[in-house]
């Protein structure tokens, strides 16, 4: 049966959904769609998660996508454990605002401790990975791979909330991969001739992050891409897609086709459109997730449609850190406003405690897989272990000796013998 398109602008068709669900915080509508080739893909959608159990008052919802390559394993055996490897990387008894802010570190974590498990299976499979969790306005997005999370803002303004991982596309991705000891080159046909995408030797992948990919050099690293940001009173319309999409639809198309239509109407249009354009070359699947707004007694103040704001860094107003509390950095805002946002594929960075937070996280606990550490057991995320000698052994956070491991191999380093015993003291 053909969908009829009733083209009204999302802020408004946001404010009828709202209205029709009588909401008293901001709701959550969703709807997913997809055509399956090779049937790698997998969701997860859980909208009735609490950061409380049995207080409705904590409740978030949950969506991801996983693509998978070379077999179904990895992307299976993310939707089954990446959301509880993340999860447990937050400290437990946090309020809201502490909470969101330790999100962004628990999601390198838990991506880290996925990949380090998968790959212990000794499964050769792999797997892009895009996983949003949305508490009342305040979106966060942690993303591997070529599937991306877009965003449209209720007037109409379009954001990009993953990066893209692939090579063809990422220099600074190129420039990593080489220094790590990796090969960046196109496949070789008989007389030397190149063709197709950027891919890394050994193993020909497309993509320089990923979970899973054992047999392809831990320099595809599956450290993700993380955002957060907060949206306006208004609400706002996400999709998350794989590379079935995106291949044959730009942004501004994905939301166009769907314009008008609730999100599960949404998401079967955009697959129809990708098909219709270019066929089904690959699994190709579609979350659409309305972020509804709150009826308030006085209305929303009317901010302007903004227009030609396409680089990325200036698509957002972003809030000081630095000046503002966790209160003012969570409150609802009448624009959408960055939080946070990092992409760097260094641990040291990423696990970081030089931040507001640092009290929050345990001392002799692993920072990525979470186990306990004994006193003098511990080896810093700062550690060089092919300069033991270096500045900073001595400062948290600390892995344990695999997850350390982990790190260097990341890194495209090899562990000299002995320091594995590189360790802090109490």
């Amino acid at each position: 049966m053909e969908i009829v398109q009733d083209r009204v602008s999302l802020g408004a068709l946001l404010k009828r959904e709202s209205q029709s669900e009588k909401l008293e915080k901001p709701g959550i509508l969703h709807g997913q769609a997809g055509q399956s080739k090779k049937g790698e893909d997998f969701t997860l959608v859980k909208t009735e998660c609490q950061r409380i159990p049995g207080d409705g008052s904590t409740t978030f919802s949950v969506f991801a996508l996983f693509d998978g390559h070379n077999g179904s394993a990895a992307a299976l055996y993310c939707k089954e454990n990446l959301l509880s490897n993340v999860l447990c990387g937050i400290p437990s008894d946090l309020g809201r605002d502490e909470w969101l802010a330790a999100l962004t570190r628990a999601m390198v974590a838990g991506f880290v401790k996925t990949d380090k498990d998968f790959q212990e299976k000794a499964k050769s499979s792999g797997t892009t990975a895009t996983l949003v969790i949305i508490d009342g306005m305040v979106v966060t997005v942690a993303s591997v791979g070529d599937s991306h999370c877009v965003l449209e803002s209720a007037d109409g303004t379009t954001y990009h909330l993953s990066a893209d991982h692939r090579l063809e596309f990422n220099d600074q991705e190129v420039e990593r991969l080489t220094i790590s000891g990796g090969e960046v080159g196109r496949l070789n046909i008989a007389g030397g001739t190149e063709i197709g995408p950027l891919r890394c030797w050994p193993g020909g992948l497309c993509l320089s992050r990923s979970i899973g990919d054992k047999d392809v050099g831990e320099f595809i690293v599956p450290v993700p891409y993380v955002k957060q940001v907060k949206l306006s009173t208004a609400g706002g319309r996400l999709i998350i897609s794989s590379d079935g999409v995106w291949d044959a639809l730009s942004l501004e198309m994905a939301f166009s086709c769907c314009r008008g239509t609730s999100a599960d109407a949404a998401a079967t249009l955009i697959v129809k459109e990708a098909l219709q354009l270019k066929g089904l070359r690959d699994d190709t699947t579609c979350i659409v997730v309305d972020v509804l707004p709150v009826e308030k007694p006085t209305p929303p103040v009317t901010i302007p449609k903004k227009h030609g704001k396409r680089l990325f860094k200036s698509m957002f107003h972003k809030g000081s850190l630095e000046s503002s509390s966790h209160s003012d950095k969570y409150s609802e805002p009448d624009m959408v406003e960055e939080i946070f946002e990092e992409g760097s594929a260094m641990l040291a960075k990423r696990l970081s405690m030089e931040n507001p937070l640092c009290h929050l996280f345990k001392l002799f606990t692993c920072a990525v897989c979470q186990v306990e550490i004994k006193s003098g057991q511990g080896i810093s995320v700062h550690a060089d272990s092919r300069n033991p000698g270096t500045l900073h052994t001595l400062r948290g956070p600390f892995l344990c000796t695999s997850c350390h491991r982990k790190k260097v191999l990341m890194e495209g380093k090899r562990p000299l013998e002995g320091t594995d015993n590189l360790m802090f003291h109490s």
